[in-house]
């Protein structure tokens, strides 16, 4: 069978799947909300499990609720090229972030599996149950399960109605004690592979459909409680020790210090108690999410926060305590595999492409532990992401699918001459 022979794994079929993935959601009128070991995530394993079939693999759901598939290379139990992305979602998500990875993944895979290609290693397709952590607080549970980074401690976390972690495993079907089953070692993977939107408007503003990860920022979360004293409404201002007033000032120095520094952070979290309209608040607890393309600079501008966040509860009468809840190390994307990508890219005749730093958390952050990865970033409408109008193009998801599995058959042919992997982009302007 001649390449062009080749039946085409069309971008209107993985739209169409995105579609039909997006009506497995918790939330009314349309919009998606699927979280880890749900009824939702069960469903949409099985019917991701069907079109990994249908794709020629074989499949499995791994010990964490990771839907798994595999399609051998020239001699069975080769070591395999992962590919793949996430299922779960956010509250009122789009349709894209994660679950157009995973289908382009399981197409790219078809599209190979109908050609015959002789392949030196496997292919795996991984769906991760968990990459957003929306459910129990903690991201990445399904990536860091397969990376044998799951801390045994995160079993006693609980969602919003007091489940633990431990039990929904139970309920899912699924045992914790045998979580270190879904564990891969480095000596049985080549590397991983991810598309994904980009979450950012850089591609859209150059007028690139395709653009290949450089770096996923590293992040560390902060849960922050401001102590102060509750009091009435009518207690005079050089007599209250206001809790949100004191808040609201360390946000105004959070977003300036990051800005001068040209990092991301986020307050997206804020409680405040005890929350009437006629007395000055006590206490309010908020969340920071800290990212940079380095660790250090991260880290210093965490010390210049804590430095100023103590000096502003000081001058108020306040106090102020704070917790890390995440942390997650930068990660820099392979070169070997980012010229695969770049090789795709080019087959495919679409401009050099752009070199961009992910400010978005990926599964590749965990996997990064047990073997390299690399990612391409398709076009995303405004940039928007983690909410309903996400949106990418028909002829960019045309264009990302075609690149990738041109990318898993540049890993597959001899070793070329060098290309360069990318134009990097030009310093951001903006928060993406």
């Amino acid at each position: 069978m001649t390449d062009a022979e080749i039946p085409r794994t069309g971008a209107l079929s993985i739209l169409a799947r995105c579609d039909e993935l997006a009506t497995f959601s918790t939330l009314p009128d349309g919009l998606i909300r699927r979280v880890y070991l749900s009824d939702e995530h069960r469903a949409v394993n099985e019917l991701a499990g069907r079109w990994m079939i249908e794709a020629g693999m074989s499949t499995w759901q791994d010990a964490a609720g990771n839907q798994c598939g595999r399609l051998e290379g020239r001699t069975p139990g080769l070591p395999a090229l992962l590919l793949g992305s996430h299922l779960d979602t956010v509250p009122s998500a789009g349709r894209y972030d994660g679950i157009l990875g995973v289908l382009i993944a399981i197409a790219a895979v078809d599209r190979i599996h109908t050609s015959g290609l002789d392949l030196p290693f496997a292919l795996e397709v991984v769906a991760f149950g968990d990459e957003e952590g929306t459910r129990f607080g903690r991201a990445l549970l399904g990536s860091r399960a397969l990376a044998g980074t799951f801390d045994p401690a995160w079993l006693d976390l609980t969602d919003e109605n007091g489940t633990s972690l431990r039990d929904a495993y139970t309920a899912f079907g699924l045992d914790s004690d045998r979580l270190g089953d879904a564990a891969r070692s480095p000596a049985s993977l080549v590397g991983y592979l991810e598309a994904h939107i980009e979450q950012g408007p850089y591609l859209e503003e150059a007028g690139h459909a395709l653009g290949i990860v450089s770096t996923i920022a590293g992040a560390r979360r902060f849960a922050i409680t401001v102590i102060g004293h509750a009091g009435h409404s009518g207690t005079p201002f050089d007599r209250r020790h206001d809790a949100l007033a004191g808040a609201s000032e360390i946000i105004g120095l959070i977003e300036r210090t990051a800005r001068e520094a040209g990092l991301i952070a986020t307050v997206g979290h804020l409680e405040v108690y005890p929350n009437a309209v006629n007395v000055i608040p006590g206490r309010v607890e908020l969340s920071l999410d800290l990212r940079a393309e380095f660790d250090a600079d991260r880290d210093a501008v965490w010390h210049d926060l804590s430095d100023g966040m103590t000096a502003i509860c000081e001058r108020r009468g306040l106090t102020v305590s704070t917790r890390q809840t995440h942390g997650a190390p930068a990660v820099a994307c392979s070169p070997r595999l980012r010229e695969a990508i770049a090789r795709g890219i080019a087959s495919t005749e679409h401009p050099e492409p752009l070199l961009l730093l992910s400010r978005a958390g990926h599964d590749g952050m965990a996997v990064a532990d047990v073997t390299d990865v690399a990612m391409l970033f398709v076009r995303c409408r405004g940039g928007v992401s983690h909410h309903p109008d996400e949106h990418v193009l028909e002829c960019d998801v045309a264009v990302a699918t075609d690149a990738f599995e041109a990318a898993v058959r540049a890993l597959a042919a001899p070793p070329a001459p060098a290309l360069p992997t990318a134009t990097p982009a030009a310093p951001p302007t903006a928060t993406p």
